[in-house]
């Protein structure tokens, strides 16, 4: 039987982001969670990047981080796609 997989540090970066996004949609009132839990899983999937393209994952991620802080706001209840 195989081990764990080992993860570069900013793969695990990544992974932590998205499981962040999906916790904080849960706040989110429970008729809207749909349309963010498809946002997420929609940008998330937007980009084609090769995992060696560290520069623009790092990008990728310091904008969705301020995406998610905009997002996260209790005035937002809903987004729209």
């Amino acid at each position: 039987m195989a081990g764990p997989l080992k993860r570069s540090g900013l793969q695990q970066q990544v992974i932590n982001f998205y499981r962040e996004c999906f916790r904080a949609a849960r706040a989110k009132p429970q008729a809207n969670r749909p349309h963010f839990y498809a946002y997420i899983r929609r940008e998330f999937r937007a980009y084609n990047v090769r995992k060696t393209d560290f520069a623009t994952i790092e990008y990728l991620l310091r904008k969705g981080k301020r995406q998610l802080e905009t997002y996260a706001q209790k005035g937002i209840q809903d987004i729209h796609l």
